[in-house]
């Protein structure tokens, strides 16, 4: 049963829709990058305490999986070396350390950083594939209001 819970929040983290984005993924071939942030005062409580995620209105929900189609067509999640950093409105950077989750067949990654609403933040996340011999960027913009 908590595994069904998992992939419920994992899906809910990663496709969560925002009413004025498009699908949030990024393709190169058979490589797919989906990415999602939000505040993470938008998370149930036990879903944050159940992953240790600190619920602020200001700190962010950076969710990144990688997924590869195989030979069958077939979409799965892979894992990645990854490093993400997001640039705000005053051109500051930070880096945002990514943490690993693994249950079950899904392979999805967690990383949290501090937010000024209101606020706009440009996030650029890079995969390393173990297979591969070139990285693959995902780039998208995400608003953050008090």
């Amino acid at each position: 049963m908590k595994s069904l819970a998992t992939l419920t929040f994992a899906t809910a983290l990663l496709f969560a829709p925002l009413s004025v984005q498009a699908e949030q993924a990024v393709k190169y071939g058979n490589i797919e990058i989906h990415y999602n942030a939000m505040p993470t005062d938008e998370l149930a409580p036990a879903v944050a305490k159940n992953y240790n995620i600190e619920r602020s209105r200001n700190r962010a929900l950076l969710t990144i999986s990688v997924l590869n189609k195989n030979k069958l067509g077939v979409v799965e999640p892979v894992a990645a070396e990854l490093q993400a950093y997001a640039i705000n409105l005053n051109e500051q950077r930070v880096d945002i350390p990514m943490r690993e989750i693994r249950e079950g067949a899904a392979v999805y990654y967690l990383g949290e950083l501090r937010v000024s609403p209101p606020d706009t933040l440009k996030f650029t996340v890079v995969a390393t594939l173990a297979n591969e011999k070139r990285n693959f960027k995902a780039e998208f913009t995400r608003p953050f209001f008090r």
